[in-house]
């Protein structure tokens, strides 16, 4: 099995050359992102170890400058995104299902964060409705998204917008038609993200007037 994966290494060598992987890693765009680091820590880190969403560097880009510190921000899955989020806006709430993941990123989060601990099904579902207020962004990167989808899009503020991660799966297409029957704009950004190789998708789903500005 190693002399199989030695094999493969080489491969990629000869194929794209030692002066272009030497290339990639010492100067290459993926260094300035900090993919490398993330890929040997495995977490969603930039170069400087700080935490990033796993969402793609394209929205990753996007995003950052349009978040405002009066935002009110909600996830359905919680880690590095809700820290990087907590150190722009003014205040994260995030639900989780996974009681031993909750354990660990806990310490991790600064005072303008809260985690709730729901299983999955209705009441982690509807999570979002618990605090009885309206958010700016709605981020649906954890379990039964498309019906996650169906109750954050009522928990918005007018100008609200709703974030669905890892948008190229099929079986997310439901949430997409929900959002488009509500009336909202889909805007994609697909191309690589940290941690792993493949590309993936995450799109903002937007109407006029957006706190985001689009």
């Amino acid at each position: 099995m190693i002399r199989v994966l030695k094999n493969k290494v080489w491969d990629v060598f000869n194929v794209i050359g030692i002066g272009a992987v030497l290339q990639l890693v010492l100067t290459g765009a993926l260094k300035d992102y900090g993919w490398f680091r993330s890929y040997n820590s495995r977490q969603s880190v930039d170069g400087d170890g700080n935490p990033l969403p796993w969402y793609t560097y394209s929205f990753i880009f996007f995003l950052k400058p349009r978040l405002k510190p009066h935002f009110e921000v909600f996830e359905y899955g919680s880690g590095n995104s809700t820290r990087w989020y907590a150190g722009i806006v003014k205040h994260v709430t995030a639900v989780e299902h996974d009681t031993n993941w909750i354990s660990l990123i806990t310490p991790k989060l600064p005072k303008n964060t809260t985690v709730m601990s729901r299983p999955v099904g209705e009441t982690y579902i509807n999570a979002v409705q618990t605090e009885n207020k309206f958010y700016h962004i709605v981020v649906v990167d954890g379990r039964n998204r498309v019906k996650c989808t169906t109750a954050a899009v009522e928990c918005l503020t007018e100008d609200g917008v709703l974030i669905l991660d890892n948008s190229e799966r099929e079986w997310y297409q439901k949430a997409k038609d929900l959002m488009h029957s509500k009336g909202f704009k889909q805007l994609d950004f697909r191309g690589a993200l940290p941690i792993i190789s493949s590309e993936s998708c995450s799109t903002v789903f937007y109407r006029e007037g957006n706190c985001l500005g689009i």
